[in-house]
């Protein structure tokens, strides 16, 4: 279906809901789509950095050994990442409001079943449910935007769902801490119940059920070769720390890319009959740089958010929820910035912004590796952390931007999943290269330090990528509405 097609069925769905609803500024707005939808992405991130803080208290609660509780965390997460190119594909056929809504009511009946477990079994079970839910809506959102918005304005409205991905992820400290503190762990779960249902009376209000009209079919051969491929592939990389790296977690690993390159070769022979990731999302260099880009940012992230928290927490003996507050600054400017640098790569370009938001975070975070000592104040590291909040609202928000501007519509559930995928395989990857490097470290604090130093090497490698080629090979044609830019990839 065109997209003037989509917009067109899009315009007569909102005139009729609003003659039934009398809310004939809502139903469809894009606006009101990108809230609803930006709600709901916020609850499954969030959810899976909030709970980290809660591990000491769930362990006494439950009465649970850490091996246990750490899988609270692991279980969500291998889910979350197995299935997301497969819960892509699921909504490009039932309808990608449907599968919004199906794993916003799986996620939101999942965090109730988590909050009242009475036992650490139950609370892994009921966390995997969890992952199954987040997995089901996630691409969803991306490629709603997609189909919901003119070119013209998709940066700025990527731009602010990409700062959802960005405050989730650095704000789960803070706020973990703040619940833990004073309702308890439970309550990391409990907040979820009125944010799901919320989020599912405004999916059904405001956000119009688009479809493309044919009919489809799902690849499960590659559904099963994917799934097995990253499921083998996130546990490896999620328990090799905790295993040692003995020869089962590398034999694994092997067995997973092996499975994944049957998968890429199966997919090449269904190129022409609806394959799970359509291989010409990759003939537009701008996805594929972008897209690489976003898993080694998603690394660099997760590698610079837990080595701080626990330099905070053990270096300077500060609380949980004192921790949290004092790594407030950098989610608060990270959610002040986001929404202007979508804005400005509509109008400068997004490689640009992107490049500023690079060196911002290496920056702060260099800075904070520098002046993390024994002698440190919790104050001390205010500044740094402010400039890499800055850092992360301009990065995240172009990112989204430059990978979708140039895929077709039909197309942006499957760049939606390829997209999410890679993001959480680069926090999967970045938290195991965390966790080897502090153990590397000759103290606990050159641990830290040396941690922290490779976000900065993986932060520079991008600045490169995108500095680099960009003398070498043509811009793409500027969309409606965006000036040309000086500086691609």
């Amino acid at each position: 279906m065109t997209r003037m097609t989509r917009k067109t069925r899009m315009t007569g769905m909102a005139k009729a809901g609003a003659a039934k609803t009398g809310a004939p500024k809502l139903r469809g707005n894009p606006w009101a789509v990108l809230a609803t939808l930006s709600l709901g992405f916020f609850m499954t991130l969030l959810d899976m950095t909030i709970v980290n803080i809660a591990i000491p208290d769930v362990m006494h609660s439950l009465h649970a050994g850490l091996d246990q509780v750490m899988w609270m965390v692991s279980g969500y997460t291998l889910v979350l990442a197995a299935l997301l190119v497969t819960s892509a594909r699921l909504g490009d056929m039932k309808g990608q409001r449907t599968l919004f809504a199906a794993g916003t009511a799986l996620f939101t009946l999942a965090s109730a079943a988590c909050g009242l477990a009475a036992g650490p079994t139950a609370l892994i079970a009921a966390r995997v449910v969890q992952g199954l839910g987040a997995a089901l809506l996630t691409p969803q959102t991306m490629a709603l935007i997609v189909a919901t918005f003119p070119a013209a304005r998709r940066g700025t409205a990527l731009g602010i769902w990409g700062s959802v991905a960005g405050v989730a992820t650095l704000s789960g400290p803070t706020l973990g801490g703040l619940i833990v503190s004073t309702v308890g762990w439970r309550w990391v779960f409990f907040v979820n119940i009125p944010v799901g249902l919320l989020v599912l009376a405004l999916t059904f209000r405001w956000v119009p059920d688009l479809r493309t009209g044919r009919a489809h079919r799902l690849d499960v051969p590659g559904v099963l070769l994917s799934g097995a491929a990253l499921t083998g592939l996130t546990f490896a990389l999620m328990e090799g720390d905790r295993y040692s790296w003995n020869p089962g977690i590398w034999t694994l690993a092997a067995a997973s890319l092996a499975l994944g390159a049957l998968f890429l070769r199966h997919q090449a022979r269904r190129q022409n009959a609806e394959p799970l990731i359509p291989f010409a999302l990759f003939t537009d260099r701008g996805f594929t740089v972008m897209t690489a880009l976003m898993g080694a940012i998603g690394a660099a992230l997760i590698g610079a958010i837990l080595p701080l928290s626990l330099f905070l927490q053990q270096q300077l003996g500060l609380s949980a929820i004192h921790a949290g507050l004092a790594l407030a600054p950098s989610p608060l400017v990270s959610l002040l910035v986001s929404p202007y640098a979508g804005r400005l790569s509509d109008r400068i370009g997004g490689r640009r912004v992107l490049l500023a938001g690079l060196l911002s975070f290496g920056t702060g975070l260099t800075a904070a590796i520098l002046l993390a000592t024994p002698g440190a104040h919790a104050l001390t590291l205010t500044a740094p952390l402010m400039l890499m909040g800055l850092g992360t609202g301009c990065m995240i928000a172009p990112l989204s931007t430059e990978a979708m501007r140039n895929v077709p519509p039909h197309l942006a559930g499957a760049a939606s999943g390829v997209n999410n995928t890679v993001r959480q395989l680069g926090s999967v990857l970045g938290a195991a290269a965390t966790a080897a490097l502090m153990a590397a470290g000759s103290t606990s604090l050159a641990g830290l330090h040396l941690a922290m130093a490779l976000p900065v090497v993986l932060l520079a490698i991008a600045a490169g990528v995108l500095v680099i080629p960009s003398r070498r090979h043509p811009t793409h044609a500027p969309t409606p509405g965006n000036k040309p830019e000086t500086a691609s990839c």
